[in-house]
């Protein structure tokens, strides 16, 4: 006597390995998640300028490489020497932001630094702790 109820009929891939089909796509799920969630974190750590770069491209023609303000520029601007702790204890993080974001501006309205809008504000926010490790 056979069984009373008809089994289905099994795949090529299952009558060879029908153990191995079972964990096979829980596996694929998961392998091509870890390599979507890698592909997509080193292309945001790619398209995300470091905040030294940042300040390169940026900030340094007047500020200067240190933030001295020791550059041409910056001596004809007065740009104050980011390197002192003194100087940088008359700001805050949030000023420095603001004035990141915003740009400044003399008493006359005349621009004394350009907005940085090309950075977000995660940028900013590290461009201003990349500021606070020029102090000396």
């Amino acid at each position: 006597m056979g069984d009373t109820h008809p089994r289905p009929a099994l795949r090529a891939d299952q009558a060879i390995r029908p153990s191995l089909n079972l964990k096979r796509k829980p596996r694929m799920k998961r392998i091509l998640t870890v390599v979507v969630i890698a592909l997509f974190g080193s292309a945001l750590t790619t398209w995300a300028a470091d905040a030294k770069t940042n300040w390169d491209d940026g900030c340094a023609k007047c500020h200067g490489a240190d933030g001295s303000g020791n550059t041409k520029i910056g001596k004809k601007l007065s740009i104050r020497d980011l390197t002192d702790a003194a100087v940088q204890g008359q700001f805050t993080d949030d000023e420095a932001f603001k004035a990141l974001k915003a740009g400044l501006k003399d008493k006359d309205g005349k621009t004394r630094m350009k907005p940085v809008e090309e950075l977000s504000d995660d940028d900013i926010k590290a461009l201003v702790q990349y500021v606070r490790s020029l102090k000396k």
